[in-house]
């Protein structure tokens, strides 16, 4: 009888261009493999000090309180949420996809009393969509998704954390899919709590969740009249782990943060604005040679995502079918679309070292071949050709 039947780890080479986990860039790679130090060794709490550093420049703030959460970007919701909530708070949050409703679930199960304003999928939010519930509601935290990624909607943050803060309330922010490929600006925009997640377009495995309070944010948490719901979670012990004190909290994930590291060193080596730019320039780029092809976003005109492309699946075309065969035959995996874009959508992402100009080219070439074995009439190569018509623009 054989001890081991189990074989060893081959996995296939994808192109990840789905809504996530994005390519992960080598260099993350060659770091998760570093030696394995102890969570309270020195090199390990001077890699802490440093990757906070970096990630205040990341989210563009100067909140003493930014850290990873070690988990998953959910996680990072879950310890905004129950940190600053107590059972019966009145919170606010806006839903226009998967994951507004995800942070309106979290709330409830920490016992808030929750009121939920709401736009057809694929729409933003403006202030006046929000002036009359929160002068009803009069929420302790509105919470709002940056980044929809269930269609990719890009949500303008600045004018609704005014109105929300001028109702006396705490803005709360998802950025999981935002960090990264678009500007994020903590401070300027007033923002209280922020969370994301690492396999986005920070190109870094999935594990850890960057996350920054205000210190408005962290006075209430520290100064709440329950205890928090959550041990894991619970601030007031992480900044003791994270803070000059280092005390013991949990056993860290040393190399996923050696990961982290690496990936937002890579990020601000290249510079804030240049990734930006990048992001944009491969979004267009994307964009114009979908065109072609008949294929449209399903978000609003003005607030379409440069890292998440979410766009109609063609009359006729067999959604699951050709996915497949992207992944099968061409080695590139998209997502579909969830809840109710379920089969009438793609989400192909164009996240952290994913996007480049080459995996829209390739992508692009694919499509082509696959829409027209499903007999989808369009003119051969036009879509690639004004891809690259946009890539020459100076």
């Amino acid at each position: 009888m054989n001890a081991n039947p189990a074989a060893p780890l081959n996995p296939p080479v994808r192109i990840l261009m789905g809504p996530g986990p994005s390519d992960i860039h080598p260099r993350v790679l060659e770091a998760i493999s570093k030696p394995t130090v102890g969570h309270l060794d020195p090199y390990y709490l001077q890699t802490m000090d440093t990757m906070q550093v970096m990630l205040r420049d990341l989210f563009r703030t100067q909140n003493e309180m930014t850290f990873a959460i070690s988990a998953t970007g959910s996680a990072g919701m879950e310890a905004t949420v129950v940190n600053l909530v107590e059972p019966g708070d009145p919170v606010v949050v806006c839903v226009n996809g998967v994951f507004g409703t995800r942070m309106a679930d979290v709330a409830q199960r920490a016992r808030a009393e929750v009121t939920t304003i709401e736009r057809p999928w694929g729409e933003v939010f403006t202030v006046d969509d929000l002036k009359e519930v929160l002068a009803k509601a009069r929420p302790k935290l509105v919470g709002i998704v940056m980044a929809e990624t269930s269609t990719g909607a890009a949500q303008p943050i600045a004018e609704i954390s005014d109105l929300v803060h001028e109702a006396g309330a705490m803005l709360l922010v998802d950025a999981v899919t935002a960090l990264g490929g678009m500007p994020v600006e903590v401070d300027r925009w007033n923002i209280d709590a922020i969370y994301s997640g690492s396999q986005k377009c920070l190109s870094c495995p999935p594990g850890l969740a960057p996350v920054s309070f205000s210190q408005r944010a962290v006075e209430i948490a520290l100064n709440r009249q329950t205890k928090i719901q959550s041990w894991y979670l619970d601030i007031s012990m992480l900044a003791n782990y994270w803070g000059s004190d280092r005390a013991y909290h949990h056993t860290a994930p040393i190399n996923m943060s050696y990961a982290l590291y690496e990936a937002v060193r890579i990020i601000l080596e290249e510079g804030l604005e240049n990734c930006f730019e990048r992001h944009l320039n491969n979004h267009l780029a994307l964009k114009a040679g979908l065109a072609v092809l008949g294929i449209d976003y399903t978000a609003q005109t003005g607030h379409q995502l440069p890292m998440l492309n979410a766009v109609t699946v063609p009359e006729g075309v067999d959604d699951a079918a050709l996915r497949r065969d992207l992944l099968n035959r061409f080695g590139i995996e998209i997502g579909g679309g969830l809840g109710a874009f379920k089969g009438k959508v793609w989400r192909i992402g164009l996240m952290g070292y994913a996007s480049r100009q080459a995996n829209v080219l390739l992508l692009l070439s694919a499509l082509e071949q696959l829409l027209a074995e499903q007999g989808v009439q369009f003119e051969h190569g036009a879509s690639i050709a004004a891809a690259n018509q946009h890539y020459r623009q100076p």
